[in-house]
């Protein structure tokens, strides 16, 4: 086990790499400590943690709710959770954002730790303290920005995933290398996922380069005030497509990515977008679709980045350089209707 740690605004946080799921006993008390979790993540792995009390929720975005946290409220109280207790939020995305967010508001702020099990999780929503529900088809509408004690991350997890579940964590993956990291992009086209995926050492470097990656970021900038922004590339069209036709989150935002590489031609004169877009092809993400434009601007002028009549939209230069560009909503309306 390899551990890091990482100060943020109010919070040092330790990552816990190369780690074992069962040794969750050193970082917390199972007297004073309730793990949430999923059914899905419950049913292949739950053995691991026979006797903590867990909270086991449906699984789904679709449950990524206010409903489900003034649920899950209602258990803590009848379990007499006190400001003492800690919350562990073991699953993938809406687990650790569902988690943060209730420990945020529960008695005004309780003590809680992540233990991603999907790809997607432990290189991305695990990491940067975001943590929220969705309203509607507007994703992520309500939530805090509040640091974890810990993440603890297990890649053994990571065995019993559906392919296409496994896939979707590229998509961050790609987007880091595309805006970070250009050396790491090179990297992902000499490999595969199933390649990766039989490679217990290559599972363990990615997913610490990609969180080690995304924490120094929201070091420098913790409440996007700046460079943060950054790791919005793709997301602003992604999430307009991912709630309104049921798509992963990694293909919306793999289609968001695509549609952004191509403003980025007109905008800075990106030359790369063919290259970008033979990646998420050779990690299995979709890269164009067909979709109601109008619907989906619809939604995509509501993204909590927009300014007034434009939206801040972040744009690539080059792999492993990306900018943050104003455009109109106008203008992006009609670029969005012109991708086919």
């Amino acid at each position: 086990m390899q551990q890091k740690q990482f100060q943020f605004s109010d919070k040092r946080v330790s990552y816990y790499f190369d780690a074992d799921s069962k040794q969750l006993k050193q970082f917390c008390d199972p007297a004073h400590t309730i793990f949430i979790t999923d059914e899905h993540v419950h049913a292949a792995h739950g053995k691991k943690w026979k006797g903590w009390k867990t909270i086991v929720l449906k699984a789904g975005e679709e449950y990524k709710l206010q409903q489900t946290v003034d649920a899950v409220i209602d258990t803590l109280i009848e379990m007499e959770a006190d400001r003492k207790t800690m919350l562990v939020g073991i699953g993938g995305g809406v687990i650790t954002d569902l988690t943060g967010y209730i420990a945020a508001i529960y008695m005004r702020g309780i003590r809680f730790g992540f233990v991603p099990t999907t790809l997607l999780s432990m290189v991305d929503a695990s990491i940067g303290g975001k943590n929220g529900v969705d309203v509607g088809v507007y994703k992520n509408l309500v939530g805090t920005i509040r640091q974890p004690e810990f993440i603890l991350f297990d890649t053994v997890l990571l065995k019993t995933l559906p392919d296409p579940v496994f896939r979707d964590g590229f998509t961050e993956i790609i987007k880091h290398a595309a805006i970070l990291d250009a050396p790491m992009f090179k990297w992902l086209e000499a490999q595969t996922p199933k390649k990766l995926r039989s490679n217990k050492a290559a599972m363990n470097w990615l997913v610490t380069r990609n969180a080690v990656l995304k924490s120094k970021l929201v070091q420098r900038d913790e409440f996007e005030q700046g460079d943060r922004k950054l790791l919005n590339f793709g997301h602003t069209l992604g999430h307009a497509l991912e709630n309104q036709y049921e798509l992963s989150h990694g293909e919306a935002v793999a289609i968001g990515m695509t549609y952004a590489a191509h403003f980025s031609e007109k905008y800075t004169k990106f030359k790369q977008t063919d290259r970008l877009t033979a990646l998420l092809t050779q990690y299995g993400l979709p890269t164009y679709a067909a979709f109601d434009a109008q619907k989906v601007f619809d939604v995509l002028k509501h993204d909590k980045k927009r300014s007034r009549t434009s939206m801040q939209y972040v744009l690539l230069q080059k792999i492993g350089k990306a900018v943050i560009q104003p455009i109109a909503l106008t203008e992006l309306a009609q670029m969005i209707q012109a991708i086919k």
